[in-house]
Formats: C-alpha cells, structure tokens, sequence
C-alpha cells in the first residue's frame, strides 16, 4: 500500500500578523469623530461662559450705577429735608440708638429692628450705626471732633417720592454728623462733635443693592445767610434765574462793533469775546 504524506503545516513570515493589525484601519473614523466632538464640546462650554461672565459683568455695572444715582438721590431727598430745620444741634442730637432726635420725612420701618432690604437681604439700622461709628472712632482722624453719625434718613428707593413710585431695587440710608472742619485748624475748636459750631454737617448716603452692591457718597453742606424757605428756594429755582439772566443778555454791545458772545455751561452767564 503506498501512502502520500502532507505537510499541512503552513510558514508564515514572523511578525505578519502584527503588521496587518497595524495596517487596519477600521474604526479610525469613530476616534476622529469622538476627538472633534470633545473639541466642539470644549468650544461650546467657552463661548457659553464667557457669555455668561459678560453679562454678569454687565449686570453688576448696572446695579453699581444704579446704586450710585440712589445715594446721590438721597443726598438730595435730605437736603431739602436739613433746610426746613431752624437749629442743626437737634439733628445732632442722641435719640438713642444713634438715632437723630430730628429725623428726615423719609424713613420707613423701625430702625432697630430686623429690615428686609427690596434687593435681598437684611439689615438693622441701628447696629449698622454703630459699626459705622466705631469704624470712625477707630480711623480717628480728628481725634475729639471725630463725627457723632446719626442716622437721619432711611427707605426704599422706590418710596423716594411722595407722589411716584420708583422702579428701583435700591435700599438708602442716610446718616449726618457736625462737619470735622471745626477743628483747631479752624481757630473754633470746639471739640464737641454734637454741636454745629459753624453751620456745616457732613452727609453720608449708602445705597445697598442687590448682590451685596454697595455705593458711599459723602458730602458736606453749609447755611447761607438766608432764611431756610428762601434757601430751598434758590435750590429749586437757581438754574431757572440764570437762564431768564442768560436770556435778558444783550447780544450786542451798543455803539461798537460785531462782537461774539458765548455762554459759559458752567455758570449760565454770557461773556463777550
């Protein structure tokens, strides 16, 4: 019987198998795709927070703008209130609490107690007063005529005006004290920070809103020699009065030539060129 014999055992070249793993390609076009998508993704999340950093930034230039106008309203708010008080000493006199004997017209809720503030948040007045009073004591910057604050005025803003409502998340308070000015410096001297030695008190405006906004304008107001009714008149009609002056202004000196005549914006007269 005659047999054949096969050799079913086959040579492959070493390391082929590697090669043809490496030269697959399958699957490739998966990784590209996952790969952009994480990039976009990233992309994404940039552009969204940058939008959003921007417009919180905007957000909080609003309300610190805001805030800023509400102290300078209520600056104005108290200084009608100052002109129809005959002696300044009552002003700065102690209630309690810190809390002016004399008060303006426009406060709202109780001092001394717990006040929801229209932007958020709480605050008492009168403990508000004494961190402000301490945070003086400690700067002593006039050492015995360091201002006594007293707190003189208080509200919402969108109570500021008797006859229309503000649309304003803005909380104001306001506090008055003898002006330091009558120091020794001043040959006054007085070194009692109760009373008004010279007609002069500093105001203290702070506007709270929300997101903890913040905005101080301090400011310093003196008598004149008129009676308080004519004071808060002249406030009221002054820039009327330069305008009828403005207009009565002759545009042409008589008896000479052409001239040129320019109003000053900062004065309201009218000056010859």
């Amino acid at each position: 019987m005659a047999m054949t014999l096969h050799d079913s055992t086959r040579c492959h070249p070493a390391g082929s198998g590697s090669l043809t793993r490496l030269a697959n390609e399958n699957g490739t076009a998966l990784i590209i795709a996952l790969m952009s998508m994480l990039l976009l993704t990233a992309l994404g999340a940039a552009v969204v927070m940058v939008s959003r950093t921007e417009t919180m930034i905007a957000h909080n230039y609003r309300n610190s703008q805001e805030a800023l106008y509400a102290a300078d309203a209520a600056v104005e708010r108290v200084v009608q209130d100052l002109l129809m008080v005959p002696r300044w000493n009552d002003i700065l006199a102690d209630a309690g609490g810190g809390i002016a004997s004399v008060t303006s017209g426009f406060t709202d809720g109780n001092p001394s107690g717990q006040i929801t503030l229209p932007g958020g948040g709480r605050i008492t007045l009168t403990a508000a007063t004494t961190a402000l009073q301490a945070e003086t004591d400690t700067a002593d910057l006039w050492g015995p005529n360091n201002p006594q604050w007293r707190l003189f005025a208080w509200g919402p803003v969108s109570g500021l005006l008797d006859t229309t409502a503000i649309d304003s998340p803005m909380y104001v308070v306001v506090w008055v004290a003898d002006d330091p000015a009558d120091a020794p410096s001043t040959n006054i001297g007085d070194g009692n920070p109760s009373l008004d030695a010279n007609g002069t008190l500093t105001i203290r405006a702070e506007a709270i809103g929300p997101g903890g906004t913040r905005k101080i304008i301090e400011v310093t107001v003196a008598r004149t020699s008129g009676t308080e009714i004519e004071r808060g008149q002249i406030a009221q009609r002054g820039q009327e009065e330069l305008n009828q002056r403005a207009r009565k202004a002759a545009v042409q000196t008589p008896g000479k030539s052409l001239t040129n005549m320019r109003m000053n914006t900062g004065t309201g007269n009218m000056g010859v060129q």
